[in-house]
């Protein structure tokens, strides 16, 4: 179930928030727990069982771990339960594409295939895997003290706001929220708000991008198609003219942040009809002036994760050669493009992204200073629309053919009148996109996000949301097209 669907949006929400309200306070938080594993059986019912399962063997292997005074039985406990939601991610996410390696690489020695059955990928395993592994460590470094109840745990990992696509939220961020928190009038108009600009966000811009992308390179996942639509999206990327190319990844590169952004908006916005204060995952990240302020900015809370519990582990930059430095960065790099997808093209991204971000620490960044802010906006933004490739083609020799296309310099003729809709809605996106480079985008970035409106304010706001939910609703039954590019992520 997402959240941009008619069963999200017309039943299982407003039944939801209608009971939610009603119950006394005590008995909120067990109707949430209730509510989000209805919301991940409907989407995962087959997974619905391992994932219980590992949520209550994490929790009482924690307890033991915070309990015992032996510093070794402690660090086992504590790998066991790392090692039961890393294992379940590497199981789940990576056995196919290991197999697929290993039986090719069998396939060198003429040797016979192992035989593998095809694992179906569990909704959002990435995510509340990652919630797990900080919920373990953090304890275990005496960040916080682990939860007393079950429920309260099970509730932390698969509360259904941020369950499939985050943002990562801490423990020690939220425990006193689980615990006890208040749901004022405001909070769920501003909640309501702030879902319904993710869900324009969604619908309004990424999908009606996507839908295009998606008529020139095929759907996201390419692990879903036979050798025949391969070839066919092949010849496709082939046959494309030099425009067309450039036209559609930068397309993507606009579809893929307005569909993220807005998914977690909607999340953000959820939790605070509930009395939730989630952290923001996205702050504008194309108005960078270098890959790693981009970083800063993309996915906020997954960089975060990175950098507290890979990078620095590792050491981060107080190693003893800066050689050392330099490949933890393009380490951490190399791991979050392949968290992205048990896919080679991925691997590439990352690393590409890793070199990227030890480039500026060496000289790209003093070069992006002397070009000044506006070049090094679109100096950075062409970096992250080119690598894009990797990331959108799930197939290496395809990216590399697409990048050809984008550079073999045949140009066709461009024509807004051909597709007036995918151009208008594109403009929009790159408006948006860019719209907080001045101050006063700035001012009406936070008025709109940030500001406690007074009486007034409030009703212009509703009545305006309440339209754009309606106006959403008529798009999605219009269109019929919404996926969610993170949601197997």
């Amino acid at each position: 179930m997402v959240f941009s669907s008619n069963i999200f949006l017309l039943y299982f929400l407003p039944a939801f928030f209608l009971v939610y309200f009603i119950l006394p306070r005590k008995a909120r938080n067990y109707f949430l727990l209730l509510a989000s594993l209805l919301f991940y059986a409907w989407g995962a019912p087959e997974f619905i069982i391992h994932l219980i399962v590992s949520v209550i063997a994490n929790f009482y292997l924690v307890r033991w771990m915070n309990k015992t005074e032996k510093p070794g039985v402690k660090k086992l406990l504590c790998g066991i339960s790392v090692a039961i939601s890393i294992g379940l991610l590497f199981y789940f996410k990576y056995g196919n594409f290991t197999m697929q390696n290993l039986n090719s690489v069998l396939g060198w020695f003429h040797a016979g295939p192992l035989q593998w059955t095809q694992i179906l990928l569990p909704i959002g395993i990435s995510f509340f895997s990652f919630q797990s592994v900080t919920y373990t460590l953090d304890t275990y470094r005496k960040i916080n003290e682990p939860m007393e109840r079950l429920s309260d745990y099970m509730l932390y990992i698969v509360m259904f706001p941020q369950l499939i696509a985050g943002p990562i939220v801490r423990y020690c961020d939220i425990a006193d929220q689980i615990r006890n928190r208040e749901s004022l009038y405001t909070d769920r108009l501003q909640g309501f708000y702030r879902f319904v600009l993710g869900l324009c966000k969604k619908i309004l811009i990424a999908d009606i991008i996507g839908y295009q992308v998606d008529q020139v390179l095929g759907p996201s996942n390419y692990d879903i198609l036979s050798s025949e639509q391969l070839a066919d999206i092949a010849s496709r990327i082939a046959a494309l003219d030099s425009t067309t190319a450039w036209i559609t990844i930068f397309a993507f590169t606009f579809q893929i942040y307005f569909d993220f952004a807005g998914y977690s908006d909607m999340a953000i916005g959820l939790g605070r009809m509930m009395g939730f204060k989630f952290p923001e995952n996205f702050d504008n990240p194309y108005v960078s002036t270098t890959i790693s302020e981009f970083w800063r900015r993309w996915h906020q809370t997954f960089s975060v994760f990175i950098k507290n519990y890979l990078y620095f582990p590792l050491g981060g930059s107080r190693v003893k050669t800066e050689a050392r430095k330099y490949f933890n960065l393009w380490f951490c790099f190399l791991v979050s493009g392949l968290w992205h997808g048990a896919a080679w093209n991925f691997v590439v991204y990352g690393a590409l992204q890793g070199i990227f971000i030890c480039a500026d620490k060496l000289f790209l960044k003093k070069f992006n200073e002397r070009l000044g802010k506006i070049p090094s906006v679109f100096f950075t933004f062409l970096i992250i629309v080119l690598t894009r490739c990797f990331f959108r083609i799930e197939r290496i020799d395809l990216s590399w053919l697409f990048i050809k296309r984008l550079f073999a310099f045949e140009f066709a003729p461009f024509h807004f009148s051909d597709n007036p809709h995918l151009y208008v809605t594109m403009l929009v996106a790159a408006f948006f996109s860019f719209f907080t480079l001045s101050k006063f985008g700035l001012k009406v970035q936070d008025k709109v996000y940030f500001t406690e409106y007074n009486k007034t304010g409030h009703v212009v706001a509703f009545v305006l949301s309440l339209c754009a939910f309606v106006f959403c609703l008529g798009a999605l039954n219009a269109n019929g097209y919404s996926p969610f590019i993170y949601f197997r992520f």
